[in-house]
């Protein structure tokens, strides 16, 4: 018997998949850059996401319009103050409008709990903010009946797990998905977000495990071949050294959450070459006379093969990232929600996707 044909072979399907990172405000950069990639016409077959970029990835899957990205703008638009004056120059805008979100909320999101009676014993709440808003929201803009659908793209989101640490993750594939379920990976307990319960499972912002849930998109779909389109918020490269300790805070801040899914396709590309051996050996072997002892190692290699092969065997073919840029630094620039901010954010993620996509159509390919 041969062994199955390797998931090295060029002509093998594969699946083409979004990754949407968690980061704010910073979420209608997203927006932005799926209105191009919609505009090309590039469909997915899944689309992941953590925090605000589960939010994001929602509102794409099971959009209640049948035009997704536009759609998505309109849930961008609905959640942008209109409070702080356009005017004003980008830091101060932005400190303007995390300073009033921090405070007064924001109503289409999340609502401060500063007049609730239970607030007078501060030091034992275990969150500032209420995100039923979000929900509410959230499901102004999706019909979550449409993920049932098998030819809908696949949706996952991932989310933490309060008591185990682990991370906790939902695939349309097998859970019934719902405005639920997408909040919970939005709880970020460092800007005092409630987390949201799930069953016997309380669950905290997805970014405190992985802000780009590509693994989990691997281990959700182990066995197909992968074309991945992720979206990086944050910065990975600062030439400027910071001047000052929240300037230091926004870098670190910046380095926890920026792509680190570069180790996760070079061990691609590794399993690829390996799986690529093992069928080379077996061939080998194969065309030569064994003896029954020789003949049952050789019976548990294919068997191992098999299993590497067709459990784990997926390999990412190829990575388009498009990164957001930033000329000014501001820790809370996740914060920002003025009208302003949230419309050049979409224009941004519209322009570097175009020129993320150019550049792509350039490269030799392999």
């Amino acid at each position: 018997m041969r062994l199955k044909k390797s998931t090295v072979d060029e002509t093998r399907d594969f699946e083409t998949v979004l990754v949407l990172q968690g980061g704010g405000s910073l979420g209608a950069y997203e927006c932005g850059v799926y209105k191009t990639l919609q505009k090309h016409k590039i469909k997915f077959d899944v689309v992941a996401g953590t925090s605000i970029g589960g939010i994001n990835a929602a509102i794409i899957t099971a959009s209640k319009d049948d035009n997704p990205a536009k759609n998505l703008e309109e849930f961008w638009l609905t959640l942008a103050e209109r409070t702080t004056p356009s005017f004003l120059p980008e830091e101060t805008r932005a400190f303007f409008s995390s300073m009033q979100s921090s405070i007064y909320g924001n109503p289409k999101a999340f609502e401060p709990i500063w007049f609730a009676p239970a607030f007078l014993n501060f030091f034992n709440l275990p969150h500032l903010y209420d995100i039923t808003p979000l929900k509410n929201t959230l499901k102004e803009y999706t019909d979550f009946g449409k993920l049932k659908d098998p030819k809908n793209s696949r949706l996952i989101i991932t989310s933490t797990d309060i008591q185990s640490g682990k991370s906790c993750i939902f695939d349309s594939r097998r859970d019934n998905i719902d405005a639920d379920h997408v909040i919970a990976s939005a709880g970020y307990p460092f800007y005092g977000i409630s987390w949201t319960q799930i069953g016997d499972r309380y669950l905290w912002d997805g970014t405190l495990l992985s802000n780009t849930p590509l693994t989990e998109v691997i281990d959700a779909s182990p066995r197909q071949d992968k074309k991945v389109y992720i979206v990086n918020l944050f910065p990975q490269r600062q030439d400027e050294i910071p001047k000052n300790m929240m300037e230091s805070w926004h870098r670190a801040r910046d380095i926890m959450h920026t792509d680190k899914t570069s180790h996760t396709v070079r061990m691609s590309r590794v399993i690829s070459r390996q799986l690529a051996l093992i069928k080379e050996m077996h061939d080998i072997i194969e065309s030569s006379n064994l003896d029954k002892r020789s003949e049952e190692k050789f019976s548990l290699l294919k068997l191992e093969y098999h299993r590497l092969a067709c459990e784990r065997g997926a390999i990412i073919k190829q990575v388009i990232r498009i990164a957001r840029k930033e000329d000014v630094h501001f820790l809370f620039e996740d914060a920002d929600f003025s009208i302003a901010t949230i419309k050049q954010l979409i224009k941004n993620g519209e322009e570097d996707a175009e020129n993320a996509l150019v550049a792509n159509d350039k490269m030799p390919k392999k």
